[in-house]
């Protein structure tokens, strides 16, 4: 009889980086996410998106080149520095009046939670700001917190487009899974970003957010 073929298996130590942002980026976060669609809601209303393909196109655009890119830049500033000019441009940054709701309101409730429950006082930080300056106050990986920041966004937006589309269930997992390699290069990439990487050319998006603002009816508040 042949001896048995010896094996090692090497396995990574759980951190709890990842049940801490897990549980900071959860969708029971009380952040009030879902009543946001970044502008979502008219886009899909003026017949720009209207299947799973559309979707992950134009979320994709938002990964590249859109908010969520600008998030993610806002939130490796602000795990660099705790200068206050970060938050003032990432409002200033808001390309329509929702959007700077979207950021401000999501940001206060976020900072309020953590003061609540950790004790640690932010202040009154727009959202991807308030995530950055937690995680790097608490030492968590800064790559990790972008992944999961992105991928948090791209899963809310995502549950919005199939209540409004309408996607089935299995096409809004199809879309989270054929971006989530995304999101984690970027987070790759922007690790140590400052404010001089800040850019946004998604102008359908932000005319979108702008039109939102008047669209006659609305189910979400951007």
């Amino acid at each position: 009889m042949a001896a048995p073929i010896a094996t090692t298996t090497v396995t990574q130590p759980m951190t709890t980086d990842v049940l801490t942002l897990s549980q900071l980026l959860s969708p029971s976060f009380p952040v009030g996410a879902f009543a946001y669609s970044h502008g979502l809601e008219t886009a899909i209303n003026e017949g720009a998106i209207y299947d799973a393909d559309c979707l992950q196109a134009w979320l994709l655009d938002l990964l590249n080149h859109g908010g969520a890119n600008a998030d993610a830049v806002l939130l490796n500033a602000a795990y660099g520095s705790d200068d206050p000019m970060i938050d003032a441009t990432g409002r200033a940054f808001a390309a329509s009046s929702e959007r700077l709701m979207e950021t401000d309101l999501q940001g206060a409730a976020f900072c309020d939670t953590v003061r609540v429950v950790w004790g640690h006082d932010l202040g009154q930080l727009c959202y991807p700001v308030a995530v950055g300056r937690v995680a790097a106050t608490w030492g968590l990986d800064v790559e990790l917190a972008t992944a999961m920041y992105l991928q948090a966004l791209i899963v809310n937006l995502t549950a919005a487009a199939m209540r409004l589309v309408p996607l089935g269930q299995i096409d809004g997992q199809k879309t989270q899974t054929a971006l989530k390699p995304r999101c984690a290069e970027l987070a790759a990439q922007l690790s140590g970003a400052t404010l001089d990487d800040l850019h946004n050319s998604a102008w359908l998006s932000d005319i979108a957010a702008m039109r939102h603002e008047v669209q006659y009816s609305r189910i979400f508040r951007s």
